[in-house]
């Protein structure tokens, strides 16, 4: 009798795990879906499809392998996609005062989503869902600045080179050059008509020979609505000036930009400071975390 009770009972416990086990599957399953319906967490198969295409374009060119050698060196476009969300504060501080920029960001690497807080109050915030800037705040001191071209801005400073590996996106090799007492292999980014909303920008990245960190970048601003009939603004030089590693990737923790000049290392007026900080990556966000929350206003 005490060998069929515990028979029984086995059987019973075997069945209560077997059914946990398939719910579990079961219940994965429902989250792969519905997590790549909406896009928050990207499945390891798209992070290797995705990694795998950038490193055969890459490396079919002597600008992408340059380019490529630089993703490890700062670590790894793989380790850059299956970190997750990244977040980060981000303060452009312009040396006249005028026009600071301090917020801090999550961005949605895989899909350019962003959504920023105000660093004094956080119920005011501003972002970009894929489609559409939004912007809530409590009046129009909140943000002196036009959100909708920021919304994106600073992954562009913090996400080199990780942020060239899509599509659409043109590189080309320029001769060497030596920059604060270092070589550096130079590869100007450019990009197809209609990609994004300033196609006429561009890039120059310094990317030292020795340890394929990115040392600076030049490059323009050609927002149209800063330029309605064409042109740009005179091209800047961003020079990294300290490094942090957070969860194997590297990023830089400050940068100063000057205008660009034809003289030595190219270093025109001293314009900004920007600090870089609070960096981190996370798995998962709220759902519809960079959608337009309620009352906010669409940026035209």
């Amino acid at each position: 009798m005490k060998i069929t009770v515990k028979l029984v009972s086995l059987f019973t416990i075997l069945s209560f795990v077997a059914c946990k086990e398939t719910s579990k599957k079961e219940a994965d399953k429902t989250t792969v879906e519905q997590t790549e319906e909406v896009g928050y967490q990207i499945p390891n198969s798209w992070i290797e499809k995705r990694v795998t295409a950038a490193n055969k374009r890459l490396n079919a060119t002597d600008a992408g392998k340059v380019l490529w050698s630089a993703m490890e060196a700062h670590g790894g476009l793989k380790n850059w996609y299956a970190n997750g969300f990244l977040s980060f504060r981000f303060n452009y501080q312009p040396v006249n005062g005028k026009g600071i920029r301090d917020s801090y960001q999550t961005i949605d690497t895989w899909n350019n989503k962003a959504r920023h807080n105000s660093i004094t109050d956080k119920n005011d915030v501003f972002g970009w869902d894929g489609k559409e800037a939004w912007v809530k705040a409590k009046d129009s001191t909140s943000f002196a600045y036009d959100t909708k071209f920021w919304a994106l801005t600073p992954i562009y400073f913090s996400g080199q080179p990780f942020v060239f590996d899509g599509t659409g996106v043109n590189l080309e090799l320029l001769p060497q050059v030596e920059f604060k007492g270092a070589m550096q292999n130079v590869v100007k980014v450019t990009y197809d008509k209609g990609v994004g909303s300033a196609p006429d920008d561009y890039y120059i990245m310094y990317i030292n020979a020795k340890t394929n960190l990115v040392d600076a970048f030049k490059y323009i601003v050609s927002y149209p609505e800063y330029f309605p009939n064409g042109g740009h603004a005179p091209e800047k030089i961003t020079v990294t000036q300290g490094t942090t590693t957070v969860d194997g990737i590297v990023f830089a923790t400050d940068f100063k930009t000057y205008w660009s000049t034809a003289d030595k290392d190219g270093l025109g007026e001293y314009i900004t400071k920007i600090d870089v900080s609070d960096i981190s990556f996370s798995d998962e966000v709220e759902e519809n975390y960079f959608s337009k929350p309620e009352g906010a206003e669409v940026l035209k």
